[in-house]
């Protein structure tokens, strides 16, 4: 049995309508899931469907949909999570943080889902990050990079020289799809 407290504004995300999102969950998870009004979920089922499943709904509680959480159960995926009150010692700096992070209407946020093929969640006072192992630590990086101060073109180099380096090594594995453009 696995015991995990995710925020109480998270209950209804994880519970879904009618519990419909809990019992999609259970059976994703192989595991029986419990959860109080306060947020405290338990999660019991075979050891290992209980240490695959506690990532899926840490995310869930922090800021995740569900049906993106579930990427956690495929093991090319990984799930970072940065407390931001390491790095802000006061709710004026927290503020300034986050909206680097998501800047002007989203975009630098667009920017870093794009870039590194990953899923970010602000949440309270962290940001979440779901990614393919290969791209979780750019991600983070970014991530890191924008928490720090540095610029947001500084970012969007990093990223795109990240980007490029894996196409390239895709082209050499013979493993390269172009991406459709987006209209």
């Amino acid at each position: 049995m696995e015991l995990i407290r995710i925020p109480s504004e998270r209950v209804a995300a994880l519970r879904g309508d009618a519990d419909a999102t809990l019992q999609l969950l259970e059976r994703k998870l192989k595991c029986a899931i419990e959860v109080s009004a306060e947020g405290e979920v338990e999660i019991s089922g075979e050891p290992v469907d209980e240490f695959f499943g506690k990532p899926v709904i840490k995310a869930i509680g922090r800021g995740f949909e569900p049906h993106k959480a579930l990427k956690l159960l495929n093991d090319e995926y990984g799930f970072n999570l940065i407390d931001l009150r390491d790095y802000a010692s006061k709710p004026e700096a927290m503020t300034r943080i986050k909206g680097r992070i998501i800047g002007e209407k989203g975009k630098a946020k667009k920017i870093i889902e794009e870039e590194a093929e990953c899923d970010l969640a602000l949440y309270g006072h962290t940001v979440g990050i779901i990614s393919k192992l290969e791209t979780l630590d750019i991600a983070t990086t970014a991530m890191f990079k924008l928490i720090e101060g540095q610029p947001h073109t500084a970012v969007y180099m990093y990223l795109e020289k990240n980007r490029r380096r894996r196409e390239a090594e895709e082209k050499k594995a013979g493993l390269w799809m172009k991406k459709p453009e987006k209209k």
